[in-house]
């Protein structure tokens, strides 16, 4: 074939034609249908092999579905929480720590609430005022307070999770953070990590 009788219309004709004489078809097809005729035997076996292969994949799925088998909670023997770059004094937060250490974390707790209320005061070390009481110098540091009352709940949180049915603050240690500087530079602010360690009464006991 030359270049003279090359006609690219003449293809896109045959090919219109061939559309629309499925198109007919189709309609056709749809109309013995609707009239109550069968339809033709070629499309009824593709049909029903297009079934027949959807049914395979499904089954296969099943087959494949493995019954997920359920974990039980592993039970540990302790809860810990830590707590990084806490807006507190180190010194007051190491105070805290020796104030809690070795009591029940509702005791703890307790207690924290009335040095926050101010009615009961916290050993401290150092030059500071002498309290009424059993102690000698004491203080009462509200925000530091507060700030280990949520680490309490947390902690008491996670002993729960962890199948501790008594649990004791068995470790509260507060370690020097990095202090960044404040505004102009002219200061360095508090920052404090602290780490708390619950187990359960007996095992503490038997240790």
């Amino acid at each position: 074939m030359t270049e003279k009788d090359y006609n690219p219309g003449q293809k896109q004709k045959k090919a219109m034609k061939k559309v629309e004489a499925a198109d007919k078809m189709k309609k056709n097809i749809i109309k013995d249908i609707e009239k109550g005729g069968k339809v033709p035997e070629k499309i009824a076996e593709k049909e029903e092999k297009m079934a027949e292969k959807i049914e395979e994949k499904l089954e296969d799925k099943k087959e494949e579905k493995k019954p997920v088998q359920k974990k039980e909670p592993v039970k540990k023997d302790e809860a810990i929480v830590n707590s990084y770059n806490i807006p507190i004094s180190t010194k007051k937060a190491a105070d805290i720590c020796r104030f809690i250490k070795g009591k029940t974390i509702e005791a703890a707790m307790a207690e924290l609430e009335l040095v926050h209320k101010m009615k009961k005061p916290v050993p401290m070390k150092g030059e500071i005022p002498h309290r009424k009481g059993k102690i000698m110098s004491g203080g009462f540091p509200k925000n530091a307070s507060r700030q280990f009352i949520i680490l309490l709940k947390s902690l008491a949180g996670n002993s729960t999770v962890n199948g501790i049915d008594d649990p004791v603050i068995v470790g509260a240690v507060a370690n020097l953070a990095s202090r960044p500087f404040g505004r102009f530079g002219r200061w360095r602010r508090k920052r404090t990590h602290v780490k708390l360690v619950a187990r359960n009464k007996k095992e503490k006991k038997k240790k």
